[in-house]
């Protein structure tokens, strides 16, 4: 009798495990933070920063041989920050549906070479308007197959119905809005095989507004490259957002970069990114400016980082206030 109840257990287990194998399978990756940020010319407060990350990722594959993979991100204790889903069409390209940023132009946010983070995301809090469009919330994107394309040829279409960066549950709508903003599609291409060392992207964004009388289309196009020669990587981009709008007419960015590998382990960066906002109304310009001079150097799965940074204008505001200097020093986990 209890010779059979092992056995029975024995042939569930096996076939529960083939299920699983059959229909996919499960990873998880982490990584902690912990900072010490300290500002000058304003108010530091609380030094101590922690943040702490899981990223889930599912995979399987379909009955005609077409896989899928699922990511669903914890991050910053959140319960949940971002996910996305996404099926390689064998021929077609790579299908996502995205809830959380990531896709379209907003993949070209700032696309210069760091050590550790763009110039204005280590700890300057500057408020910076950068590229988001379509994807930059919920969308879908097309991720060309390379079939179609030139080698070292990327491009993706992004389309979202509502183009605001809302997020909403499933079997739920957004509801009424009133800020005009209607359906968005993106177009983005990357390319790396015209010279050695050299990757040139580019990518256009038009958000339909016509909802309501005060605003306009809004469109927006980022064009820039990377250079890596030897140990040495440069960039620049470029960035032009006409918002439609009679508040805040456009946004203009110029985004510079380089980073040094001295070794494997160690790595030093220098990035500047500047950002004009034109007042439609008052007819004036606010700029306003990111330097950030940073160092890595990993030990294994330990990462140390420190950066330097100075914003001058932050959340576009002229007065004193908005002047400050940002030191940081990070050490990261990752697992």
């Amino acid at each position: 009798m209890n010779k059979l109840k092992v056995l029975g257990a024995s042939a569930l287990c096996g076939s529960l495990a083939a299920i699983s194998a059959h229909a996919g399978e499960m990873t998880v990756k982490g990584s902690a933070n912990a900072t010490y940020t300290t500002k000058e010319k304003a108010v530091t407060g609380q030094p101590l920063g922690m943040t702490t990350g899981l990223t889930f990722t599912g995979t399987g594959e379909l009955e005609n041989g077409n896989t899928f993979t699922v990511n669903i991100t914890h991050d910053d204790q959140n319960a949940w920050s971002s996910a996305d889903i996404s099926v390689d069409m064998a021929g077609i390209g790579i299908v996502t549906f995205d809830q959380g940023g990531g896709t379209g132009l907003d993949r070209l946010d700032d696309k210069m070479p760091t050590a550790w983070e763009e110039s204005y995301d280590a700890g300057v809090g500057s408020g910076i308007v950068t590229a988001t469009g379509a994807g930059g919330g919920t969308d879908i994107e097309l991720a060309v197959s390379s079939d179609f394309l030139p080698d070292g040829m990327s491009a993706y279409v992004s389309y979202a119905p509502k183009a605001d960066g809302s997020s909403v549950n499933d079997k739920s709508t957004g509801g009424i809005t009133t800020d005009g903003v209607n359906h968005g599609w993106d177009v983005v291409v990357e390319h790396s095989a015209l010279m050695d060392g050299v990757n040139l992207f580019a990518g256009y964004s038009h958000i339909d507004q016509s909802d309501s009388s005060s605003n306009d289309d809004r469109s927006s196009w980022v064009a820039g490259g990377t250079y890596a020669i030897g140990s040495i990587t440069l960039g620049y981009q470029h960035y032009q957002d006409s918002m439609g709008r009679t508040a805040i007419d456009s946004y203009e960015n110029d985004a510079f970069g380089i980073s040094f590998s001295l070794n494997d382990d160690l790595s030093l960066s220098y990035g500047i990114h500047q950002s004009t906002q034109e007042n439609g109304q008052e007819g004036s310009s606010v700029e306003l400016e990111t330097r950030s001079i940073q160092a890595a150097y990993s030990m294994g799965g330990a990462t140390v980082k420190v950066a330097r940074s100075n914003v001058d204008n932050a959340n576009y505001a002229t007065g004193a206030a908005g002047d400050y200097g940002v030191n940081t020093l990070a050490l990261t986990l990752a697992f």
